[in-house]
């Protein structure tokens, strides 16, 4: 069942997107949680852990060619990349409650498998910094976000690739997300408890690390 799972993630090139709703929830960021970006469970996402990793894509972009126009085109890259700190949150929870993991041998695995396809390590960096914003120093942790949530909606009987398998999944997740009392910083936006996702993004909760960004790779 696994492995069905993974095919249908590596040819994924995007499920659809979860289109972010009214604002239900107060948001944190006041005088009670100085230099706080959100709060998930009581746990700080601080600016500065927020700040460090938009700041490595800035870094990678700047570096890479054609970087101007990547940073154009990311222009809310701090407020999804907080959506995302977020959502790691949400997935590591519902992986424990579904009772899954995933090794670093399968990270390396798939990491391996992505650069044959994509002709390279430092293609694969390429492809993944132009096209989902992922810093290189990311993308393993890309990768396991990826399999633990291909791996919960195993656990769940959830086909991502079925008509209603995104809304499943989003349906599971954001029960998930509901009880873990999360608070945005109000410059942030708030957050979405039954979208699980900060109110103005767009983002799929399967995104393809895989087939496509390897696929042009080789083009770049």
């Amino acid at each position: 069942m696994e492995s069905r799972h993974r095919r249908s993630a590596l040819t994924l090139s995007a499920v659809a997107a979860l289109v972010a709703a009214v604002p239900l929830l107060t948001a944190c960021g006041n005088d009670a949680h100085p230099g706080a970006a959100a709060l998930v469970k009581g746990d700080r996402i601080s600016m500065a852990q927020l700040q460090s990793r938009v700041g490595a894509v800035r870094d990678a972009q700047r570096d890479a060619p054609q970087g101007e126009q990547m940073i154009k085109q990311s222009g809310k890259l701090t407020r999804a990349t907080l959506d995302g700190m977020i959502r790691e949150r949400i997935v590591e929870q519902a992986a424990e409650d579904a009772g899954v993991g995933v090794s670093r041998r399968e990270v390396q695995r798939v990491r391996s498998q992505l650069e044959e396809q994509a002709g390279g390590s430092k293609q694969l960096e390429a492809a993944l910094l132009r096209q989902q914003s992922v810093a290189p120093d990311e993308i393993d942790n890309r990768i396991r976000m990826q399999l633990l949530v291909e791996k919960i909606a195993d656990a769940k009987g959830i086909d991502p690739m079925s008509p209603n398998g995104n809304q499943q999944l989003t349906a599971e997740l954001s029960k998930v997300s509901k009880r873990m009392n999360i608070d945005v910083n109000p410059r942030y936006g708030s957050w979405d408890a039954d979208r699980s996702t900060l109110t103005g993004a767009k983002t799929p909760w399967l995104r393809d690390v895989t087939g496509e960004a390897a696929e042009r790779g080789r083009q770049m």
